[in-house]
């Protein structure tokens, strides 16, 4: 009988102390510091402080693309390149040698499928040849 009172003793001494480490766990994850949660609303930082020595400016953004040049195939570069991008393309290009035109606009009718005539597209290419080259760019 005594050997039942002491496992029943251990039994029960055991379980308590689960109970009281179970317990203590459970307290450990329930305590802290919790702040009221602003739901919705992202913490943004402080804005930076502007002080009176410095300078701050911002340039115009054109919002406008540019003209393209006058000349004989003007019209059918505009709508045919401003089928697939703004004319902004062209005149943003460093001033490029004749043959890479053509390979340009054949990279665009041959490779990115650009629905040029073979008509529209020898004039879109001498117009651009006549136009936008290191020798005829004007600045």
């Amino acid at each position: 009988m005594r050997l039942v009172k002491r496992y029943f003793a251990l039994l029960l001494g055991g379980s308590l102390a689960i109970v009281s480490v179970a317990g203590f766990l459970f307290a450990q994850v329930e305590q802290g510091s919790y702040t009221p949660a602003k739901l919705g609303q992202l913490e943004q930082p402080a804005p930076a402080a502007l002080t009176d020595d410095s300078v701050y400016q911002v340039s115009a953004y054109p919002q406008y693309s540019p003209e393209l040049a006058e000349g004989e195939g003007r019209a059918e570069t505009a709508s045919f390149c401003s089928l697939c991008h703004s004319t902004r393309y062209i005149t943003m290009q460093p001033p490029l040698p004749p043959a890479t035109w053509e390979a340009e606009v054949t990279k665009m009718r041959k490779t990115l499928g650009a629905p040029i005539p073979d008509a529209s597209a020898a004039l879109i290419i001498k117009y651009l040849q006549t136009h936008y080259t290191p020798d005829t760019r004007k600045q």
